[in-house]
């Protein structure tokens, strides 16, 4: 009798258990967490087209625990994709990776009607300043490239 109440509350807490995780979302309720920029230059409202932090250790330092807040949870840590997102080490670290980036950040990207990546950019109706995406760039171009 002993042996069949214990299956019973063994099973009822796996029961349990089962219906409490799968209601869970998979990545987590996340929010997009602020980031303090007062200490980095301003860069002010109209969106430059090159990276004003590249080289400055302030806004790397910046950037990395912004992306780890912000980023991480979809293109992984490290800017490793685990295969939701594009592995970020692979954006070239000129002009041109800096112009697809803003792009991105900016509008973000939708297909069929579907948020893969929300805007970032608050200018454009996300959480994130310029200064605290241009200092996210400025830690990623720090990384060594996918092999």
């Amino acid at each position: 009798m002993r042996i069949h109440a214990r299956v019973s509350i063994v099973g009822a807490a796996a029961l349990l258990a089962a219906i409490i995780s799968s209601e869970a979302p998979a990545h987590g309720d996340v929010a997009p967490q602020p980031v303090d920029t007062t200490h980095l230059p301003q860069i002010g409202a109209e969106w430059v087209d090159k990276n004003p932090y590249r080289d400055n250790e302030a806004a790397i330092t910046t950037g990395a625990s912004a992306y780890n807040q912000n980023c991480a949870r979809c293109h992984g840590l490290g800017a490793v994709s685990g295969g939701i997102a594009p592995d970020l080490r692979e954006l070239p670290d000129d002009l041109e990776g800096d112009e697809w980036y803003v792009y991105r950040v900016r509008n973000g990207a939708i297909r069929n009607g579907i948020t893969y990546m929300p805007v970032f950019a608050e200018t454009d109706g996300g959480p994130l300043s310029q200064e605290a995406l241009w200092a996210i760039r400025a830690w990623l171009v720090t990384l060594d490239g996918a092999e």
